[in-house]
């Protein structure tokens, strides 16, 4: 007869996440994981089936309560030209609430792509699908922005703004500060865009 599970698995997940997000999968180790959730090995391979389904429901978790919510301003209709603004705005708040100057968590994918996501091709389609989907959500913000950009244009500006995205996000787990410095360089760059339209 199988075991019932006697824990809230969006709890559990919750938590590795963080851990995963501070740490790293590689630098995060079963010992913690079980000092985190409180449950032991045999609970968590149960229910995962291993560390790495652990990650990936961390990271299943990661894009639907963290990524999506924030392109949301990118992607929801109607669409308005201030949305590109509105996004990079609320990307430097969130990148400017940590207390003093500890360093940012970065973002959970970004930062395994510097890990193990070079010799993981799961995990590195992972992380470019993000960067697509961040990609995307820009254009379709952009249209609204200028609708009588051309498609090279658009994809020109679309792709500046993405790796601005990323760059900011990987940096703010050395460098906050610098990281919203890249930030208000993507606000500048719009408003000089808007300028000339």
């Amino acid at each position: 007869m199988p075991r019932t599970q006697d824990f809230d698995t969006a709890e559990v997940i919750g938590k590795v996440r963080d851990l995963f997000w501070d740490k790293g999968f590689e630098a995060t180790s079963i010992p913690e994981i079980e000092r985190v959730t409180g449950l032991n090995r045999s609970s968590l391979y149960n229910a995962f089936t291993s560390k790495r389904g652990l990650f990936d429901a961390a990271v299943e978790d990661y894009l639907g309560g963290v990524v999506r919510p924030r392109l949301r301003i990118l992607t929801d209709e109607p669409t308005h030209p201030d949305d590109v603004v509105r996004y990079y705005r609320s990307l430097a708040e969130a990148l400017t609430e940590l207390p003093g100057d500890s360093p940012g968590r970065g973002c959970l994918l970004l930062n395994s792509a510097a890990g193990f996501a070079a010799h993981d091709d799961t995990q590195r389609a992972v992380v470019d699908a993000y960067r697509h989907e961040l990609s995307a959500a820009l254009t379709h913000a952009l249209r609204a922005f200028d609708p009588d950009m051309t498609p090279d244009l658009l994809e020109h500006r679309a792709r500046l703004l993405t790796s601005l995205s990323v760059s900011a996000l990987v940096l703010s787990r050395v460098n906050r500060f610098e990281a919203v410095a890249v930030v208000n360089t993507a606000i500048a760059q719009l408003e000089e865009w808007s300028r000339s339209t």
